[in-house]
């Protein structure tokens, strides 16, 4: 059958409203409304736009209820209505938990059910401007069968509280859970169909949390929040430098290196630990960065700069649980292990930023200027980078800072940005 034929058989409707140059299409009527929350606006591009469908994916227990509870609490300060649909907890513990976080206002609406249509019914009645379901796939619809979480289910109730979304320009916050590969559960039809995906993450032994954009209709999706879990619940981290970083005097093995996380640059301390040992496969643990960029570094440094470390046990970590994985961290692991393996300092005043390639070159790594600017406007007064050209040489420099450092705090001279000299 041909297209024109086949165009035959459907029958044609008249629009309800005419085809007009984008041009000449306004965004004035779909303004970004604040939530309340300053680091969920930044990773949701500004706020939330009116008919926007969000889904909110994390582990089991990294706080996403809490975050939600207070992002509602906050628009319901605001003056604005919000209806709150737990369908995993009763009222009585999201209220329990509420006075707890200090999230109690008049206009936030509680319901607790798992019937689609009994959802509908509360938006109806409650007449909200702000939805937050948790989670899907808890809530089951009568007009499709099996049970709540299946596939079918999953995809029937997302795609009815999508259409009451854009229908109403109500914005509704879904949560979702994830597999054990961290990927979000249900048919992967779940993230095509919202227009916001975003992954909340953070290690359960530690208080620290993210939450990233993996997919943003209306925003970029390279912006990261930062939260601190508290007894009094989940609070914003709008400048995270200090949390990430060690006190006191600067150690053998440790090294700052600039993470960036989104569009926000943050100081980062490396520290390793290096014993010598006989052993013909000596130990390599690390935690917070990869560990085969590791091994490759170690490779480096042998091979290349001249510093033995096949007989040696290796230990690398970050400070404060954050993950440093980006091929920027190259320098800095190579400058903590050196650093270790030498026994010299490196000044608190210095950052490093560069990726090693196996001929022993440090090669420039992406926003590498951002970087280096705010390196500088968090009291850096020097960012070894590319510039040094290879990695002998940012040893060398990274040494001789060292040295100086020591040598200015014997005499009782405090280091000052005249007395580091450009590498």
């Amino acid at each position: 059958m041909t297209a024109k034929a086949a165009a035959k058989r459907v029958q044609s409707l008249a629009p309800t409203s005419s085809a007009r140059p984008i041009t000449q299409i306004s965004t004035s009527d779909s303004p970004r409304r604040k939530s309340g929350v300053g680091e969920f606006d930044r990773v949701l591009g500004g706020g939330i736009v009116p008919g926007a469908a969000i889904l909110l994916s994390g582990e089991p227990g990294v706080g996403k209820s809490t975050l939600l509870l207070e992002v509602a609490a906050r628009a319901a300060k605001e003056g604005r209505r919000v209806l709150y649909v737990s369908a995993e907890e009763s009222v009585a513990q999201v209220r329990l938990r509420a006075e707890r976080t200090d999230a109690l206002h008049d206009e936030l609406y509680l319901a607790s059910e798992v019937d689609l249509a009994t959802v509908l019914g509360h938006i109806d009645q409650v007449e909200p401007e702000l939805v937050i379901v948790d989670s899907v796939q808890t809530v089951a619809s009568a007009d499709q069968d099996g049970a709540a979480g299946m596939p079918g289910q999953v995809r029937e109730v997302a795609s009815t509280l999508i259409r009451v979304a854009k229908e109403r320009s109500l914005p509704i916050i879904i949560v979702g859970h994830v597999t054990k590969d961290g990927n979000v559960a249900g048919p992967r039809v779940l993230e095509h169909l919202v227009d916001v995906v975003c992954h909340f993450e953070g290690d359960r032994q530690t208080a620290l949390r993210f939450i990233r954009a993996l997919k943003n209709r209306f925003g970029p999706t390279d912006e990261v929040g930062c939260f601190e879990m508290t007894g009094a619940g989940i609070q914003e981290v709008p400048d995270p430098s200090s949390m990430f970083l060690s006190k006191g005097d600067p150690e053998a093995g440790t090294c700052v290196g600039i993470s960036m996380e989104g569009q926000r640059a943050l100081p980062v301390e490396v520290q390793a630990l290096t014993i010598p040992t006989n052993a013909p496969n000596p130990r390599r643990v690390v935690h917070g960065v990869d560990s085969s960029r590791v091994a490759m570094v170690l490779a480096v440094l042998e091979r290349r700069a001249g510093i033995k470390t096949s007989d040696q046990e290796v230990y690398v970590s970050t400070v404060g649980g954050v993950r440093f994985s980006e091929p920027a961290a190259d320098l800095a692991i190579a400058a903590a292990v050196a650093g270790s393996i030498k026994n010299f300092a490196i000044p608190r005043d210095v950052s490093v930023s560069g990726e090693l390639s196996l001929a022993g070159e440090v090669r420039p790594v992406t926003q590498t200027a951002q970087r280096r600017t705010e390196a500088k406007r968090l009291g850096y007064a020097q960012t070894i980078d590319d510039r040094v050209g290879r990695l002998q040489n940012a040893i060398e420099a990274l040494k001789k800072q060292a040295d100086r450092a020591v040598t200015d705090r014997r005499r009782g001279k405090k280091l000052t940005d005249a007395d580091i000299a450009p590498f």
